[in-house]
């Protein structure tokens, strides 16, 4: 595996499978995250401590995470609602199975909030508050915060309200802040100014860049991330991932960013992602084959760019 100027999150197993209707068996999860795992990503979501009745695709999540062969360097998330979720993930954790990383998150509109975690967003930063001092010294905390680049029920989001955001989760002791853009609706130019600012304000915070790629502006937004600053990505095999089926507030597709296009984009500018390019294409065509049915990736289809080697090579040589 080659030195690597991104760290890329592979999201499938949780964000991309969290509304699929059918049950995908815990073997398979497990097998497919330590695929993941074996590419090279650094860190992967894995699981979700929800409630079974609310989200039935992870009612397995500590078993799954037992079944988890543990590789140095690799960071297993899982996202937590409330302070049980993360007395879960604790107990996991010393019994030596547990995720090492989990996520908490806010959403920047009032509406999206009370849509999307049942809560105000005052009540939901007052559960955040209760969940990170739980886990403060015992779990990497990510802080992600939904719809930061605007809302589908309010528009325009006040960028000073995303910073607040952003300066309560360091206040929180969580170094790790990811800003979402839930329904794809960010700019190139939003996406640089908005980092740029992250950047600049919160030094000491590793910023993540999450984007959907509702109307085709994924690629374009990572790339305006990257020249901001920004080193950290999610990403999901064949584009899964948001709310394709159950809420439709996306207006259509709301998948992640492919993973396979992505790294194809990356690579072809000489930005090492660290990840097996050999095997990426037989990752890509298991995940196909869990849902059995064709996924959203480009690349999946016409292959990695072949201009790629010659990428490398000249990165090597300048």
């Amino acid at each position: 595996m080659s030195a690597r100027d991104v760290v890329l999150c592979e999201c499938f197993a949780r964000d991309g499978l969290q509304h699929e209707p059918e049950f995908i068996g815990t073997q398979i999860k497990a097998g497919l995250i330590d695929r993941f795992a074996a590419l090279g990503f650094e860190r992967v979501e894995a699981t979700s401590y929800s409630n079974p009745k609310v989200v039935p695709q992870f009612a397995d999540a500590s078993e799954l995470l037992a079944m988890l062969p543990r590789r140095d360097g690799v960071w297993y998330k899982a996202t937590c609602a409330n302070a049980r979720a993360v007395q879960r993930a604790l107990a996991d954790l010393d019994a030596g199975i547990g995720a090492n990383e989990i996520s908490l998150l806010v959403s920047a509109s009032a509406s999206h909030s009370l849509r999307n975690l049942k809560r105000e967003r005052a009540a939901q930063w007052e559960n955040i508050t209760e969940m990170a001092e739980l886990a403060r010294g015992r779990l990497r905390m990510v802080g992600t915060i939904s719809v930061a680049f605007g809302c589908p029920f309010e528009g325009a989001v006040d960028p000073e309200s995303v910073m607040d955001d952003v300066r309560r989760f360091a206040q929180l002791g969580v170094g790790i802040v990811t800003l979402g853009d839930t329904t794809g609706m960010a700019t190139p130019a939003a996406v640089r100014e908005l980092y740029g600012r992250m950047l600049r304000e919160f030094p000491q915070l590793t910023p993540v860049a999450h984007f959907h790629d509702t109307r085709g502006t994924g690629l374009v937004n990572y790339v305006s991330a990257l020249d901001a600053g920004v080193r950290h990505f999610d990403c999901a095999f064949g584009g899964v991932g948001g709310h394709p089926a159950k809420v439709r507030y996306g207006g259509g597709h709301t998948g992640n960013v492919a993973t396979e296009d992505l790294v194809s984009l990356f690579e072809s500018m000489g930005v090492s992602t660290g990840l097996d390019l050999d095997a990426l294409d037989e990752v890509s065509q298991l995940c196909q084959h869990t849902l059995g049915r064709p996924l959203h990736s480009r690349v999946a289809q016409s292959g990695l760019n072949p201009l790629i080697s010659g990428a490398r090579q000249a990165l090597g040589a300048s």
